[in-house]
């Protein structure tokens, strides 16, 4: 029988506290780059060229920057599922018998 059983119990639930973190902060982040929050104007990738052309190129990568923040809160999910599903195959091998 194949085990899917790839972490201990330890490192799996170290992967669902690390990623339920991650998903909220960068949810929060992802909302308040798609407010355009002025604090945030040095983690967006401006050059001089995008200030020529009025407010909507910088808010436009704002928005670019939240998308990037939104896929990243996904994968962090896609980790804390599976992460979840370890801590489940470690919680069962417990209880067979061998």
């Amino acid at each position: 029988m194949v085990s899917l059983l790839c972490c201990g119990p330890k490192m799996a639930a170290c992967g669902l506290v690390l990623s339920a973190w991650g998903v909220v902060m960068l949810v929060l982040l992802g909302i308040f780059f798609n407010v355009h929050s002025a604090v945030l104007i040095e983690d967006v990738p401006f050059t001089e060229e995008d200030f020529k052309g009025g407010p909507e190129r910088i808010y436009r990568l704002y928005e670019q920057v939240s998308y990037n923040c939104f896929i990243a809160a996904g994968l962090y999910a896609l980790l804390g599922g599976f992460s979840l599903c370890q801590t489940r195959l470690n919680k069962r091998k417990e209880y067979m018998v061998r």
